[in-house]
């Protein structure tokens, strides 16, 4: 089976619609840099996806280097700083889609968000 983890940071005061539009670009950007086969195998088993939270941009940083090392397509929002953080701020990533296996020896003890 295959899933998509999104980690976002609870550090930040973002209100509920801006934790959203995060979430949003860091599972499009995470999905463009997979393969077609694992995009094919994702979407015909329903496309799981998991949102999940990380108390800081350290833990958040620390999750992503784990992924890396594994090989996981990963992607960073950063955020553009126009309403409620400044830009550049690190907000999410995305990790996946991959094997749910994979994925979750660096996410499956994160809280849901």
């Amino acid at each position: 089976m295959f899933k998509q983890v999104i980690v976002v940071r609870k550090d930040l005061k973002i209100g509920k619609g801006k934790i959203a539009a995060q979430v949003a670009h860091a599972s499009l950007e995470a999905y463009k840099k997979v393969n077609e086969d694992a995009r094919n195998a994702w979407s015909s088993e329903g496309s799981k996806k998991v949102v999940v939270k990380a108390k800081d941009l350290n833990e958040l940083l620390s999750i992503l280097t784990k992924a890396r090392r594994l090989k996981l397509p990963c992607s960073v929002i950063r955020d553009a700083g126009k309403t409620q953080v400044k830009s550049g701020t690190i907000t999410a990533i995305g990790i996946g889609p991959a094997e749910e296996g994979k994925i979750d020896k660096v996410t499956k003890d994160l809280k849901l968000l």
